[in-house]
């Protein structure tokens, strides 16, 4: 029997309308950047003639989806490939151009809900956060093994934590006691380094630690900045993107990148725009969207997403 994921895909209704537009056809490719449990490309599939390739970095999240949309048959490419590198995996497919792209980024429901994978704050298990477990290094080494001033700079910089220092100051004396590798401890360390008063509010006070650390272990941001300038070129004229983002340091990347890309650089003092001069992108939602309400009855997780979409307009010569 195959396994039914349990998530519920962010956005899903939203996604389709961008996208479809541009997979009329079954000539058109799809990529799916973040296949995660398949919700989104099962339905685009489903909806739309095109071609799917689907990158996931994580094994077992391709093993899962790969059972999900089987009936699909060679319709459907999987590839276990992190999302940076599409320009290799669409060279390697023969393909130049494609005509959608979905980025649906930050942690999975897979990698949430399985607690050995160490994500969860609220669940005790190794110290890992891997999106690929099958390789690089883990939060385990991070804690244990950077400076204090390096574990301030990423819990500041990619957690957004006041108490940065503090938190970076208190883990460097407890590992000198003896390594950190468990995510009860961590999250019980973190709380206790923050002050009562602040702990009383704004969630759980693990919340920005762990986040950050699951960005450091897999150069999330870094990452990003690769893959959308190169989503972006592998689209043909009329194809679009979508790109989800659950936290304000990613939808930064995206934002600038899209924003760059649908400006004109023309002198706003010339009477006409020279050829070629026009933007590469057309932007297809007012700034970024967040959920509907019923969004959020539906599937609470979607509560931090912000959605930003383009459509490619012209080619660059």
């Amino acid at each position: 029997m195959i396994e039914q994921p349990a998530h519920v895909p962010v956005l899903l209704e939203r996604c389709l309308d961008l996208l479809s537009p541009a997979l009329t056809g079954p000539e058109t490719v799809a990529v799916d950047c973040t296949l995660g449990m398949g919700g989104h490309a099962e339905a685009l599939l489903s909806r739309t003639p095109a071609r799917l390739v689907a990158l996931d970095r994580d094994p077992e999240a391709l093993r899962r989806s790969g059972e999900r949309l089987a009936r699909f048959g060679n319709r459907v490419t999987l590839v276990h490939a992190v999302y940076d590198e599409l320009p290799r995996v669409l060279a390697d497919l023969g393909l130049s151009r494609v005509h959608a792209v979905l980025f649906d980024l930050g942690v999975s429901s897979l990698q949430l809900d399985e607690a050995d994978r160490g994500f969860a704050y609220a669940q005790d298990a190794p110290l890992d956060m891997r999106m690929d477990p099958t390789t690089g290094r883990t939060a385990a080494d991070i804690v244990n093994g950077y400076t204090g001033k390096e574990l301030a700079r990423v819990l500041r910089v990619y957690g957004e934590e006041r108490f940065a220092a503090r938190i970076a100051d208190a883990i460097v004396r407890a590992r000198a006691q003896e390594p950190l590798t468990s995510s009860a401890r961590l999250a019980e360390l973190v709380r206790t380094a923050i002050p009562a008063a602040t702990r009383r509010t704004g969630g759980h006070p693990a919340k920005r630690t762990f986040q950050a650390l699951r960005i450091e272990v897999n150069d999330e941001l870094g990452t990003l900045r690769r893959a959308v300038p190169a989503a972006v070129d592998a689209l043909a004229v009329g194809g679009r993107l979508v790109v989800l983002s659950y936290h304000s340091l990613e939808d930064k990347v995206v934002k600038t990148e899209l924003v760059a890309r649908s400006t004109s650089t023309v002198p706003v003092d010339l009477p006409f725009v020279p050829e070629g001069q026009t933007p590469q992108l057309r932007l297809l939602v007012r700034g970024s969207e967040g959920p509907t309400d019923e969004e959020l009855t539906a599937n609470p997780r979607a509560a931090s997403v912000r959605l930003r979409a383009a459509e490619r307009t012209r080619d660059v010569a």
